[in-house]
């Protein structure tokens, strides 16, 4: 319908990628042409000589936009991570990142005194040997 059309000449950017919005219209641009977006539905309304002209974007495709953004971002502040880790490490003095050498496993010796301790296990067999002058406490 040609009641339905209007021409206004706004300045704006293109840029080349995909997002749920085909376009971003800041408020002057939304004030100019009176219009009301609802960014949960991904409407946009605008007053018209009929009544009020309703444009709906495609869901799916917006959805399908939405989660590779998503996934995008998420690989990027990962990167970003990654590469603060990297200077950080730079920052550590060297003798810091030395692996220390490993200490001999501690062995024990048994005295010389001591004293067979029964399990109490009704097997006679079953005894445990123990130092003789241990502390009862």
């Amino acid at each position: 319908m040609a009641s339905n059309y209007r021409v206004e000449h706004n300045n704006f950017y293109v840029v080349d990628f995909n997002t749920t919005h085909y376009a971003i219209l800041g408020w002057p641009a939304l004030a100019k042409f009176m219009a009301v977006p609802h960014y949960a539905y991904l409407v946009l309304k605008l007053p018209s000589l009929v009544g009020v002209l309703t444009l709906w974007a495609n869901l799916s495709i917006a959805y399908a936009y939405e989660i590779e953004s998503l996934t995008l971002a998420k690989a990027t502040d990962l990167s970003i991570q990654m590469a603060s880790v990297v200077t950080d490490d730079k920052m550590v003095p060297a003798d810091d990142l030395e692996i220390p050498s490993l200490e001999p496993p501690r062995t024990f010796s048994m005295s010389k005194e001591t004293k067979e301790v029964g399990l109490g296990l009704g097997d006679p067999s079953k005894i445990v040997k123990i130092g003789a002058h241990l502390d009862p406490k």
